[in-house]
């Protein structure tokens, strides 16, 4: 369980990224129920650094807290950043030892430069992914996630993705419920699907000639237990089904089946939570069809079977 949180900053931290993990982790929310965790600011001698902003802020802590956190975070810094040795060790200690590993945005340069995205799945802000690749041959760079996660290491796109992958690790450790709950005291949505592409492309113009997927999105997520296809689809939005297709993915950043699956994924682990619902009746509920056809699909996307995901988060809410 996700109890204490250490995130380090070094000159040239970003406001935002650094502030983004402190309204998930530094605040607390527990006279709402929500899980509470020890939050320290961490650098190198506990020395003032001074921000991309310009201004300067005071770490409360030195490096210790990494040698102990479930979570060891590193915002976005400039990409000119580059960290002493014993920051290096800290890390490569704190993975060592099977803590949580994240980076928003840039951040993603500190965890490469300590060793720690050789050979393994991350991402960063789009604008940095070239560079990144460049600086690390042996990651595997995925452009277009809004965040990835592999094992215990969690790298997440520029900005406001940080916040998406900040909702994921807490849905992830204490459920979709406290997730969604979370979010909307945040006023933000608890999962947001497609992966970067949709923010680079030209956005796709309103206008009639070129309408927008909302009505049909819109449509699809009342309506998730109904059985449909591309052509049907398709034929809601008025267009022939390959442009229909290309319009999908240029708006969604995703095609219409791993958009649809993702939904239904989504609202299977809230019946698994929140009801008694068998795992046959959440398969119908969810439109998988079949209980064999929610495990493939829940299995690949969460990591758990149905009913290892319901014992674990059920036993976490009467524990909690």
């Amino acid at each position: 369980m996700l109890r204490s949180v250490a995130v380090l900053v070094l000159n040239g931290v970003a406001p935002f990224e650094l502030g983004v993990l402190a309204e998930v982790f530094g605040t607390d929310r527990t006279a709402d129920g929500l899980p509470g965790y020890r939050f320290d600011v961490c650098g190198p001698g506990q020395a003032p650094v001074r921000t991309s902003a310009g201004f300067h802020l005071v770490p409360n802590a030195g490096l210790e807290p990494l040698e102990q956190a479930d979570l060891v975070a590193v915002p976005a810094h400039d990409p000119a950043t580059t960290a002493p040795a014993e920051v290096h060790e800290a890390l490569r200690r704190a993975a060592d030892r099977g803590a949580y590993l994240f980076s928003v945005c840039a951040g993603a340069y500190l965890l490469g430069e300590a060793g720690l995205l050789d050979g393994r799945e991350c991402t960063t802000h789009w604008r940095h992914v070239d560079e990144l690749q460049r600086r690390h041959p042996s990651a595997r760079v995925r452009c277009n996630s809004l965040y990835v996660q592999d094992g215990r290491l969690l790298t997440s796109a520029g900005t406001a993705a940080g916040i998406d992958a900040c909702l994921h690790l807490v849905r992830q450790e204490h459920g979709s419920a406290t997730a969604t709950r979370l979010a909307r005291r945040m006023v933000v949505p608890p999962h947001r699907d497609g992966g970067q592409a949709q923010y680079i492309e030209a956005p796709i113009p309103k206008a009639p000639e070129a309408p927008t997927l909302e009505p049909v999105l819109e449509w699809l997520m009342g309506h998730l237990d109904r059985q449909t296809t591309v052509d049907e689809l398709a034929a809601r939005a008025g267009m022939a089904p390959r442009t229909f297709a290309r319009r999908f993915r240029a708006e969604t950043g995703t095609t219409p089946h791993d958009w649809l699956t993702n939904q239904r994924v989504l609202l299977a682990r809230r019946l698994l939570e929140d009801t008694t619902l068998t795992v046959e009746a959440v398969a119908d509920r969810a439109g998988f069809g079949d209980a064999a056809a929610l495990r493939h699909h829940f299995t690949r996307r969460v990591g758990a079977t149905p009913q290892a995901y319901r014992t674990t988060f059920r036993d976490r809410t009467l524990t909690g």
